[in-house]
């Protein structure tokens, strides 16, 4: 039997012989208090797989000096500054400590298990205090459960502020190199690319070609669409090897670097200012103090050629509609399944066509990208209701696709709670911010006097401890009964609307897949044409039997009574 965590072992290349030495070969077992986890991230490129190894082995070697065996070793490359990114391997490393499966969490260095304060680092110790877990860290020999809670404040502020200054001097850089007229980095539209070390956009020298030819095409009045068309039955691909699209052949027109300036863009920010890691790029050019465009180099046509493209593009749209307009943003979906149903031939999303749904490929890209698929809108909808019904229906309370259902019905159903727990979140990070740089003023720099220090101190604590009753109030688990009866789910999703039942479907499906008719005028159910794609199919392959067994008898029996309700 394998461990779990083999083939991310064998990815960073470790041999099984020194897996062996290290203890990582076989599954481990036996009591919590004697197992671990180990959670390895890595956010910068320079950390390569040599570092990474390094850093496993000096985990192992702490273990092995505690008496204690790593069960799990979690690795992904994540930021842990940013509130908004979602750790996922972080997040079973500590669930696992939570549920009760180990006691320990082992890291390399405060810095590797989080950069944004006290205010998260806090909420896990208190967590792992109540469950008489620890955090370790490594390299600064740091164990919570022996009264290290203050240094792992202070190590946790200090990695805070430098998640802050290495943000701070990237941007001030980039900003000084985008002044100046140089690429900083990102992808490059098609037909132009950035020679490496020098800064400048330049034509590609396989990709400007076509390039050109799409522009030309644009320039002689041809529509995307049939441009589209055109290149995939000549077998043009794109730089990811997928076919033209007219979306493609519009964003690339769009492109200020297509002509080789650079693009005005504007970092995204959530509902509460702080900046994402998303940029928004504008379709106009970036302006010097000149009030020109500012130049990156060469591109694939000329400014005055581009502002022809972009004058083209706008005249085919309709004033005071979305038609055309690029910048209208995400509209409301109005169908249930354009998100998930996929076509069968090319495997590709199918889009709503008013009654019914089509492949979008064959659509956009005509009958050499797809044969294409079509199949009446209502019918589909309903029958992947009633799959969807049958299948909460056969799943045990504790299953994690009932809790994310719960999640993510509970964010649809109560945005404001939601982004009360945001705001809560990030209120606690000041507030521990605040008592961290009171208690240095107070020990180290003297600035404080003891009676001003213990009344700023219990102001302080007694914020710090009503936002977490808060926290903890609004974290406090969904209630899954309305997932238990079937009268309840049917009404739930009846009363969800189409977003609603979006969600709701989401939290259960990765995709359904619609197999084509046998033959013209086939009868066959729609329902056994559909082959759902559901997130929980692995984890449900490894249930006992005899679990299995006794849930399809208690859903039995939960049927019959509602049914004799019923008459």
């Amino acid at each position: 039997m394998e461990r779990a965590d083999i083939t991310t072992l064998r990815a960073l290349g470790f041999a099984d012989d020194e897996l062996k030495t290290l203890g990582l070969w076989e599954p481990a077992s036996g009591e919590p208090v004697t197992l671990a986890e180990a959670y390895i991230r890595r956010s910068q490129k320079r950390d390569d797989v040599t570092t990474l190894r390094k850093h496993v082995r000096d985990v192992c070697r702490a273990a092995a000096f505690d008496g204690v065996r790593i069960r799990h070793v979690w690795f992904e490359q994540k930021s842990a500054s940013k509130a908004h990114v979602r750790r996922e391997e972080f997040d079973k490393a500590t669930r696992a400590v939570l549920d009760g499966l180990s006691k320990t969490l082992y890291v390399w260095k405060t810095d590797r298990l989080s950069r944004r304060g006290m205010g998260q680092v806090g909420l896990l110790l208190d967590d792992f205090d109540k469950r008489s877990g620890r955090v370790v860290s490594v390299t600064e020999g740091l164990d919570s459960s022996k009264g290290s809670r203050m240094v792992f404040a202070i190590l946790s502020e200090r990695a805070r502020e430098e998640a802050k200054d290495i943000a701070m001097r990237v941007k001030a850089g980039k900003d000084a190199h985008r002044a100046e007229g140089r690429w900083t980095g990102g992808v490059t539209p098609y037909g132009v690319y950035s020679p490496k070390g020098s800064g400048r956009l330049a034509p590609h020298p396989t990709e400007y070609l076509v390039s050109r030819r799409i522009a030309d095409s644009l320039l002689a009045g041809f529509t995307p669409a049939t441009i589209a068309a055109m290149l995939v039955s000549e077998g043009a691909r794109t730089r990811t090897g997928k076919n033209w699209t007219a979306t493609g052949i519009i964003s690339l027109a769009h492109s200020p670097a297509w002509a080789g300036l650079l693009p005005d863009r504007e970092r995204m920010t959530d509902e509460f200012g702080a900046p994402l890691d998303k940029w928004h790029r504008a379709c106009s050019p970036l302006m010097g103090p000149d009030g020109h465009p500012v130049s990156a180099g060469e591109g694939v046509v000329a400014f005055a050629e581009w502002s022809k493209i972009q004058a083209l593009l706008a005249s085919r749209a309709v004033e005071g509609s979305d038609f055309g307009n690029r910048a209208r943003g995400k509209r409301r979906p109005v169908t249930l399944l354009s998100a998930l149903l996929r076509c069968p031939h090319c495997k590709g999303p199918m889009q709503n066509a008013g009654v019914s749904y089509y492949c979008l490929a064959r659509k956009q890209s005509g009958p050499t990208a797809c044969r294409g698929i079509t199949t009446e809108r209502q019918r589909v909808d309903f029958a992947v209701y009633v799959l969807w019904l049958n299948h909460i229906m056969s799943l045990p309370p504790e299953s994690e696709t009932i809790h994310e259902i719960a999640r993510r019905w509970l964010s649809y159903q109560d945005p404001e709670k939601e982004a009360r727990k945001a705001a809560v979140s990030a209120a606690l990070d000041k507030a521990v911010s605040r008592e961290l740089r009171l208690q240095k003023e107070f020990f180290i720099g003297g600035s404080v006097d003891e009676t001003t220090y213990e009344v700023l101190r219990r102001e302080l604590s007694a914020q710090i401890d009503g936002m977490k009753r808060e926290l903890a109030e609004l974290q406090r688990e969904a209630d899954l009964s309305p997932l238990m009866d079937a009268e309840s789910l049917a009404a739930l999703w009846g009363t969800a609307g189409v977003e609603g039942q979006r969600a709701l479907l989401a939290a259960a499906l990765r995709s359904i897949t619609l197999t084509p008719a046998r033959f013209r005028g086939d009868r066959t159910p729609i329902e056994e044409r559909l082959i759902p794609d559901w997130r929980d199919e692995e984890g449900r392959a490894s249930w006992p039997e005899v679990a299995l067994d006794a849930v399809k008898r208690s859903r039995l029996r939960r049927k019959e009574r509602v049914a004799l309700q019923g008459t």
